[in-house]
């Protein structure tokens, strides 16, 4: 064996060694370290009463504009069915009913996604990053000036955003660490124009008859609410070139 190979193994070697894990690296910032300080206990207490195992606990988001509701489930990663670990109130509206389709127009995304950046020195305390525009908003939105920068964050100040409590951003973004620790590769969060039940989405669908873009997002969000309250699992997602969804 070379000497210049052995140089290069205990190179990997070392560098594997001294390798943090996804929340080691988190509680590198001020913010997280005394996001676990002060809510870590509390967060422990819930997963223990749900008996969900914090080195197991696997995360999935709702969110529903209308009612300004935002709900955290979870599962042990062995479990097939999530349960409700806790609901919070989304303490800031903007937009109106609908999906977003350009930067400016202020809305709240509506659709399915999932959270793709974690920060934790962001201007509004903790933010998590929301993967908007997903590939339905790219195909029916304003092509070249979509936006983006969604997060779910604290301060409690939005322009389409899902805005919390700072005090409540902390529970939330640690939820997500330890699911992303886990080994959670994608931690999916539906936006929801409402709690979708066969009375409202009656009712919406008369209200925007004629607006097919609405109405046609509203119907394949309808099918994963159904799926998943009646299943407590998360339904198969499709997107379709016309930019709806195969829902399943």
């Amino acid at each position: 064996m070379s000497k210049h190979f052995i140089i290069i193994l205990l190179g990997f070697l070392l560098l594997s060694l001294s390798t943090d894990t996804f929340k080691e690296e988190q509680l590198k910032y001020s913010r997280v370290r005394e996001a676990y300080q002060s809510k870590e206990a509390s967060i422990l207490s819930l997963l223990k009463r749900k008996q969900i195992d914090r080195s197991q606990v696997q995360i999935y988001i709702r969110a529903f504009k209308s009612e300004q509701e935002f709900e955290v489930w979870g599962k042990n990663s062995s479990d097939e069915k999530y349960q409700l670990i806790k609901k919070y109130d989304v303490c800031r509206k903007s937009g109106v009913l609908g999906p977003k389709r350009k930067q400016g127009d202020r809305q709240v995304p509506e659709g399915y996604y999932h959270i793709d950046r974690f920060n934790p020195y962001s201007t509004y305390h903790l933010s998590l990053g929301i993967n908007y525009p997903n590939k339905s908003d790219r195909i029916l939105g304003v092509k070249g000036k979509l936006g983006g920068d969604i997060f779910i964050h604290g301060e409690c100040v939005t322009i389409g955003c899902l805005p919390m409590t700072n005090d409540l951003i902390k529970e939330i973004y640690i939820f997500c660490v330890e699911a992303k620790n886990n080994g959670q590769v994608t931690i999916p969060v539906t936006i929801f124009p409402a709690r979708l039940t066969d009375e409202k989405i009656a009712s919406m669908t008369i209200s925007y008859a004629d607006d097919i873009d609405k109405v046609g997002l509203w119907k394949d969000l309808k099918k994963g609410y159904d799926i998943f309250n009646a299943t407590k699992q998360l339904p198969s997602v499709g997107f379709l070139s016309s930019g709806r969804h195969n829902v399943n």
